[in-house]
């Protein structure tokens, strides 16, 4: 037996140094066609590749050399204890670089290397006999501490692979070259719900869960789950239209009551709009859906911009709108095509009102700075040639043909 634990041994010793090999040479070639297949969303998982080489090596030729032969208990522990150190490694390593918390990633650790020790040696079904003793029993179901560690790693490893599927499938949809914007991030929503429902119910038949068990109460709970998530639904359903409608983008510039900016993200809940002052407001969908929604750039991305301008009474009309025209077209935003205007609007109490109606391509960058040029070489274009812009004048006249007041008694 001694014999016998002792070729175990060194067989473990070789498996770990294939391991090892397997990740130095190996690893950095994996890395590089992971993130170059992956791109921004191989982050995380394309770090830590070597190591899950490395320990997968390793799971793999000493799960092969436990099932090999029937070793005997003494013999089984060096592999046990070696094995189960890979398989913990190895999930440590997925798991964090598909971000599950540290907390979560060694606990589901920590129960596979008891487990397959424990297979290993021949001593796993005292412990989960033990485990499933540990419990109490409703109607045929039972509830017991084996029932909620099988939860927790299932629940583990399912929410690891669908963040592992929406990254594959995200990067593969952002590379796609027959779709537009709009039609990528509604495939990616899309694709996102199908896995999640897809993992519900390969949870469901991996947890041996009965549904028909809830059939008593599933109406009302579906009922109340109903009223407390309309507004969740409706907002979900409301995103995935604005999606497929494209009436609104990522990038267009729109106004919504108050808020003014760009679509920066179209969420489950809310769009993202961001404004020139730096501030992000999260607009609900179904606002969207129902309220008056400005979009600049829905079928064009100009935009006209009105500046209002008042000159005296005396000053040269003709000079003056011709040097309104030329501010306006000497600012670097304003298009030259559509052609800059100049409007006379009203004959006002102070002065002649105009406005230069000038156009725009990029209203994200936002209308007041276009404004503040246009109006500032402007200022010194009247300085320069005499155009003067009036003060707010009032005339009151005093008419003395009235006869006097009568005394007061």
């Amino acid at each position: 037996m001694l014999v016998e634990a002792a070729i175990a041994g060194g067989l473990v010793l070789l498996a770990l140094a294939c391991g090892v090999v397997a990740g130095r040479f190996l690893g950095p070639t994996a890395e590089r066609e992971w993130k170059q297949r992956l791109g921004a969303h191989a982050e995380g998982v394309g770090g830590r590749l070597h190591r899950i080489i490395r320990h997968g090596t390793a799971v793999l030729l000493l799960a092969i050399l436990l099932n090999a032969v029937p070793w005997p208990p003494l013999a089984g522990i060096p592999i046990g204890l070696a094995l189960g150190a890979a398989v913990s490694l190895t999930s440590v390593s997925i798991l964090r670089g598909l971000g599950i918390p540290r907390w979560m990633a060694w606990t589901v650790a920590a129960i596979l290397f008891v487990a397959i020790f424990s297979h290993a040696v021949g001593g796993l079904e005292p412990i989960t006999d033990t485990l499933d003793r540990i419990g109490f029993d409703i109607g045929k179901r039972r509830f017991s501490l084996l029932a909620l560690i099988i939860i927790l790693v299932t629940a583990t490893a399912l929410f690891a692979a669908v963040r592992l599927v929406n990254r594959a499938t995200g990067h593969w949809i952002t590379g796609a070259r027959g779709m537009d914007a709009t039609q990528k991030l509604l495939a990616q929503k899309l694709s996102a719900i199908a896995v999640v429902t897809l993992a519900f119910f390969v949870g469901i038949d991996l947890l041996d869960i009965d549904l028909t068990a809830f059939a008593v109460f599933s109406g009302a709970f579906g009922l109340a789950v109903g009223f407390g998530l309309q507004k969740t639904i409706g907002n979900l359903i409301a995103g995935i239209i604005l999606l497929m409608d494209r009436s609104i983008k990522p990038g267009d510039v729109i106004v919504v009551g108050e808020s003014f900016g760009w679509v920066n993200r179209i969420g489950i809940r809310a769009v993202s709009v961001l404004t020139r002052d730096g501030k992000e407001h999260l607009i609900p969908n179904e606002n969207l859906m129902t309220n008056e929604v400005e979009n600049w750039s829905y079928t064009d991305r100009n935009v006209r911009v009105r500046i209002p301008v008042t000159i005296g009474y005396g000053c040269d009309l003709k000079l003056a709108q011709e040097l309104m025209l030329r501010a306006a077209t000497e600012s670097p935003r304003v298009l030259n095509s559509p052609r800059s205007n100049v409007w006379l609007t009203a004959f006002g109490g102070s002065g002649v009102e105009h406005e230069i109606l000038a156009w725009i391509s990029d209203p994200e960058s936002g209308v007041g700075n276009v404004r503040s040029d246009v109006l500032n070489r402007l200022w010194w274009l009247f300085k320069e040639h005499g155009i003067q812009i009036p003060y707010p004048q009032r005339q009151i006249h005093i008419s003395r043909d009235e006869p006097p007041a009568p005394p007061l008694p």
